[in-house]
């Protein structure tokens, strides 16, 4: 059995190195996938990289890189930066699982001789009959199986995620116990190409676009005064809008093709009923009339819901009670208990 193990540069992934080297003959890679100009987020990229490296060799396993910063800007940074274009608000780590690291990377791995990939994602994978189940990690504050409802059939059958079976306090006390170098080191935060949080600064460096100002508009489409951009704004923002009304006022919508965004009370920013497109099913035909629980955003606690299936990748979420600010972008992902049952992107929500 060989494994190829994605290596960031990080303690889950030297963790994960660590325990499926004691059981397979495995190798680790680090994808180089940055290629823009800022030479500060480079250098950090490469420390990450070194350090990925001194963990291999540690473990007495191979390590070697990957040169993806091609594919990595055109399927998560031009996707990242035409949704929000767009008017939407899209979920780059997510596009990154699919066509980067359980795309790209299981590709090479399975061209050069490789079983299997494994990476430092918290979530759980188990075989039951014939398919196979992805699972919320046993530790519920780390659980990332939110960002993997992408994942086919063929795809779990050829990954191990070793971590779901940890909590992140053991997976530190393994790299202590080892005295692995990241042992110590921080979690990563935001989105590893925007450090600093400030997408629009990062959207209008990278286009050249210097987005225009527009109108802020009530319910009635009244003007209520002027926002600087619709990229700077997502849907149940409430600070940081620049316009005094008075009383709290949020961002209900926003259209990108008019440049308008609209404002009111936070009583409209809650939806009974969910539209999802470019839904993935994992282990099952059809979702129709299933009883689940779904997630809106990686952060929102899962709330019951019935699933209609109203064509083959596109279902209507049901709510028992209304759900706040659904975005256009972000990803629904449906629950059973502990079992991920898909997912998939958010239209808009439907009063």
């Amino acid at each position: 059995m060989k494994t190829l193990i994605g290596m960031s540069g990080g303690v889950d992934s030297a963790v994960t190195a660590a325990l499926v080297s004691k059981t397979s003959d495995a190798a680790g890679i680090t994808l180089q996938l940055y290629d823009g100009g800022d030479s500060a987020l480079i250098e950090k990229f490469n420390r990450e990289s070194q350090d990925a490296a001194d963990v291999c060799k540690k473990l007495g396993i191979e390590h070697t890189t990957l040169d993806l910063k091609s594919d990595f800007y055109n399927y998560v940074i031009k996707y990242f930066i035409d949704e929000y274009i767009a008017g939407r608000t899209p979920n780059p780590c997510i596009q990154c699982n699919i066509s980067i690291k359980f795309g790209a990377m299981l590709n090479y791995a399975e061209q050069n001789g490789f079983d299997h990939i494994a990476t430092g994602h918290y979530a759980r994978i188990e075989k039951f009959g014939d398919k196979y189940l992805l699972k919320k990690a046993l530790d519920s504050t780390k659980d990332q199986s939110y960002v993997l409802y992408g994942l086919t059939q063929n795809e779990l059958s050829k990954t191990v995620l070793p971590l779901g079976e940890y909590t992140k306090t053991q997976a530190r006390e393994i790299a202590q116990n080892l005295n692995l170098c990241v042992a110590r080191k921080s979690d990563s935060q935001d989105i590893c190409f925007v450090p600093d949080g400030d997408y629009a600064a990062f959207i209008e460096r990278n286009t050249g676009i210097n987005f225009a100002a527009g109108d802020y508009l009530d319910l009635d489409g009244k003007i209520l005064g002027k926002h600087k951009g619709v990229i700077h704004y997502t849907i149940g923002q409430r600070k940081g809008l620049g316009i005094a009304l008075g009383h709290h006022t949020f961002v209900l919508d926003k259209n990108a093709g008019t440049n308008e965004i609209i404002l009111g009370d936070e009583e409209h920013l809650f939806y009974k009923t969910v539209e999802v497109r470019n839904v993935n099913i994992i282990a099952a035909e059809n979702l129709d009339g299933i009883n689940a629980a779904a997630k809106l955003r990686y952060r929102h606690t899962e709330q019951p819901c019935i699933i209609h299936q109203t064509g083959k990748d596109t279902v209507i979420l049901e709510f028992d009670t209304p759900q706040r600010a659904p975005s256009p972008g972000q990803a629904a992902v449906f629950y059973d208990g502990d079992v991920v049952l898909g997912g998939g992107v958010i239209v808009k929500g439907i009063k």
